[in-house]
């Protein structure tokens, strides 16, 4: 990679007004610099350095020559030859956020003591942002190492935020999240290993690992630990219709969405799980009611919006179906099911080139999906288990 297109993350710098010399010295110091960046713009790095150098003959606190010459060892991934050539040019311009940011990243490296320090102050005062995140990472990592994830936390997100698709930060995130959920499950396995949260946490990673059986045995054992522990009765009723749509577990979820209402309150979820239930046994009139219930509990309730535009449909009432469809994957752009239901009402409307638009989103949601199902299945095979192919299922 080319290091002037790096821009030394914008650290390439305008002289700073010249101490007091003769005409002929200004100008050759002048020359010097101005034959430095040139050498930089050309990727000519030893010129470059050289003509630095003759310029700190002239003025040796320059911090121009004295910053350039830090980014260049910096890029090299020689921090002893930079932290100086930093030091130097902050002494000579302390407004040099990028050059205290690339010191910071050298004094971490190094062990140095004053790394917190500066690292904290050129996070808050960086305007680019590459290298904002550079030294984000690096004083999220910091805080990390020293246990105080009160400090991690809100770095971590603020740099998630600024720049989302950052495959590196992503992982860096996930890798610290990922270790905070298993430093916490550890904690609360030491402190409560029979509580009711303790077997509601197995059942969540059972519910995620596709053993649905075993999970609601660890919801009903919490259960029996604390009945009225919240939104308990409602995972498990979730579970449990996802496990099965035979009558009986019907029954047993619409007991459970009851208890729920007891224990906790009405909610739009829990309505739109009694109407699933009520359509299943007795047809969309019996659901009808309920999700237009969950609708007024919560107008942005995906499930219900789907919930009523399938009564509609069946209703042979299209139109009204399509606002609730729009209004779905307005709410919620991931759901595919959302997605190929609109193409559908817009078939029936003979909406031409929405139907394409819906289509072709459901079609590329399904081949994520089946992406990412195929790396979830990687990640969770055994020792010398293959990788089934994935199935592409239709809504």
């Amino acid at each position: 990679m080319r290091l002037a297109s790096l821009l030394f993350c914008g650290l390439i710098l305008h002289p700073h007004p010249l101490p007091a010399q003769t005409p002929s010295s200004k100008s050759e110091l002048a020359g010097d610099l101005e034959s430095g960046h040139a050498a930089l713009q050309a990727n000519d790095q030893a010129l470059a350095a050289t003509e630095f150098r003759a310029a700190l003959k002239l003025d040796p606190g320059n911090a121009d020559a004295h910053a350039n010459l830090g980014v260049m060892a910096f890029f090299h991934g020689d921090c002893p030859a930079a932290e100086p050539e930093f030091q130097s040019a902050l002494r000579a311009s302390p407004d040099l956020t990028n050059a205290l940011a690339l010191l910071a990243i050298c004094e971490r490296r190094l062990g140095q003591p004053t790394a917190q320090a500066d690292m904290e102050t050129a996070f808050a005062n960086l305007k680019d942002r590459k290298l904002r995140t550079q030294v984000g990472v690096q004083l999220a990592d910091f805080y990390f190492q020293q246990g105080d994830l009160d400090q991690t936390l809100p770095i971590i997100r603020s740099l998630v935020e600024s720049d989302p698709d950052n495959v590196d930060l992503l992982f860096f995130a996930q890798r610290i999240y990922s270790e905070m959920a298993d430093n916490t499950m550890n904690k609360l396995a030491l402190l409560a290993p029979g509580s009711a949260r303790m077997q509601q946490l197995i059942a969540e990673k059972l519910v995620n690992n596709c053993d649905l059986k075993g999970a609601i045995e660890h919801y009903r054992a919490a259960i029996a630990a604390d009945p009225r522990l919240p939104g308990m009765h409602f995972e498990l009723a979730e579970t449990m219709l996802e496990s099965s749509n035979n009558a009986e577990t019907q029954a047993q979820a619409k007991d459970e969405l009851e208890a729920a209402i007891q224990t906790d309150g009405d909610s739009a979820r829990v309505e739109c799980a009694l109407g699933h239930i009520a359509q299943l046994q007795a047809g969309s009139d019996a659901a009808y009611p309920l999700y237009l219930r969950a609708i007024e509990l919560n107008p942005s309730e995906v499930e219900a919006q789907l919930g009523l535009a399938e009564v509609l449909v069946e209703r042979e009432r299209p139109q009204e179906a399509l606002a609730y469809l729009r209004s779905a994957v307005k709410a919620d752009p991931m759901n595919a099911n959302a997605h190929y239901r609109l193409a559908r009402v817009c078939h029936t409307l003979h909406l031409a080139d929405e139907e394409r638009q819906e289509m072709k989103l459901f079609e590329d949601l399904r081949a994520t999906k089946d992406r990412l199902a195929q790396l979830y299945r990687q990640m969770n095979r055994g020792p010398g288990q293959q990788v089934a192919a994935p199935a592409n299922e239709k809504p």
